[in-house]
């Protein structure tokens, strides 16, 4: 890559990474209706499937403590390469397994931890990647168009998902994102990562690490930032409540109100609508706005959604409902992840990423399990309720931080043990705007 700006198209390791994973995202999509209609197929316990997805936080965010550090420290393409074939191993199992003694719930348990672990190490080695895929002037539209490559495949993946589960068997559609995987990590073979543009910082030397030093170098640097702060605060809380939103929504929608598994695929489909809407209108709406209308904004919008999804008894006015909680979460991620890119060196943004995800997901599995007991007890209208509530919640209390700001104020000074001083960019990043997922 050179020091001219030749935008995306000609760029042709960035049009191979976003197709590879263009392809992948499809089958995720898939693998986000079909694991819980397994679950729940299997056990007809939305118990079990809190404790399933609250299982995956708690290995997302163990596997978070090193993943910056691992990312910061190999080859990030080799990396992602070993995560997608491995995973892609792991997923096609599921009808060998199926087919030898039904339904395993336990395979389950012990696949959901392993593909948790890679697929954290891939999606820390992803975001670290990017940036030097790009140049500085085209990050925001790659963030964007990589955004709305995976809206599409939340558009079509439930959709196949519901079809397949209802007409052949969830496991088939768990081994179709495990194909996924491996054409992403064949497509990965031809993807050169370049110097990024604006941080051609040397990586310092490698040295043994403690494993608590690996994570407060990425921490140190979210703390020292005016900015960051708050926003990881604020993203914790949410993450409580966004994590088990989806589960909420499957079984209103699977038990509550009695509909069939296409139904559901439908609904999920059409959420995605709220990822390209949001991918396209990151970029002026923050030009506009500014991060932190944007950001508050979108929290506020989840709330709302959250709400109205768990009330709601009309399938048509719920799947409005998952369009905007969606697009709220769209926006946000996006928001985020492209400041983070921006304001943190090369060399750290592993490291960085790596604690950012580590420290807000850590609510997540409390949050997943205590949502679903919940609404196991009370039902997923009040539980939602009370969920929607506490988004409002967060979302005003941001407006007593510096997250209300429009335009927030210089990057941080220099932290110590971080590898370096940082480099002098504005805090926001003047690049246009700022991607899963859950908020990023």
């Amino acid at each position: 890559m050179t020091g001219q700006r030749t935008g995306l198209i000609h760029n042709r390791s960035f049009t191979l990474f976003w197709l590879g994973q263009a392809l992948s995202v499809l089958g995720g999509s898939v693998s986000m209706l079909a694991l819980p209609l397994v679950v729940l197929d299997a056990t007809g316990s939305l118990v079990e499937l809190g404790l399933i997805t609250a299982l995956s936080g708690v290995f997302a965010i163990a596997t978070g403590t090193f993943a910056g550090h691992v990312v910061d420290r190999v080859d990030r393409r080799r990396l992602m390469i070993g995560c997608d074939l491995a995973r892609a191993v792991l997923l096609g199992s599921v009808p060998l397994a199926w087919s030898f003694g039904g339904p395993r719930i336990w395979w389950l348990y012990v696949l959901t931890a392993l593909v948790t672990v890679l697929k954290t190490l891939f999606d820390v080695a992803y975001v670290s990647a990017v940036p030097s895929l790009v140049e500085p002037a085209d990050l925001v539209a790659a963030n964007g168009r990589l955004m709305g490559t995976f809206a599409l495949g939340t558009l079509l993946g439930p959709v196949v998902a519901g079809l397949l589960v209802a007409g052949v068997d969830g496991s088939w559609a768990l081994a179709l994102d495990g194909a996924t995987f491996l054409v992403s990590g064949i497509s990965l073979r031809w993807v050169r990562f370049g110097v990024r543009g604006n941080a051609a910082t040397p990586r310092p030397p490698r040295k043994s690490t403690s494993l608590r030093e690996v994570f407060v170098v990425g921490f140190r640097f979210l703390w020292a930032h005016a900015l960051l702060r708050p926003l990881t605060v604020l993203l914790t809380l949410l993450t409580f409540v966004t994590i088990g939103a989806t589960d909420l929504l499957i079984f209103r929608l699977s038990k509550e109100l009695d509909r069939p598994p296409a139904t559901i695929g439908y609904v999920m489909a059409v959420s995605g609508i709220g990822i390209v809407c949001a991918s396209f209108a990151a970029g002026p709406l923050r030009r506009t706005l500014g991060f932190g209308p944007c950001w508050l904004g979108s929290t506020a919008l989840i709330g709302l959604s959250v709400a109205g999804m768990g009330v709601s008894r009309s399938v048509a006015l719920i799947a409005v409902m998952a369009v905007l909680f969606m697009f709220g979460l769209t926006l946000g991620g996006i928001c985020s992840m492209t400041l983070r890119q921006e304001v943190t060196p090369d060399h750290l943004l592993g490291r960085v990423t790596s604690a950012f995800w580590t420290v807000h997901n850590a609510s997540g599995p409390v949050g997943a399990a205590a949502l679903t007991a919940l609404s196991a007890r009370h039902g997923v209208p009040s539980t939602s309720l009370a969920a929607g509530t506490f988004c409002l919640l967060i979302a005003g209390t941001g407006l007593l931080t510096p997250l209300r700001s429009a335009r927030p104020g210089p990057p941080p000074k220099p932290v110590a043990g971080a590898g370096g001083p940082l480099p002098d960019r504005p805090a926001t990043g003047s690049r246009r705007g700022d991607r899963p997922g859950a908020a990023d």
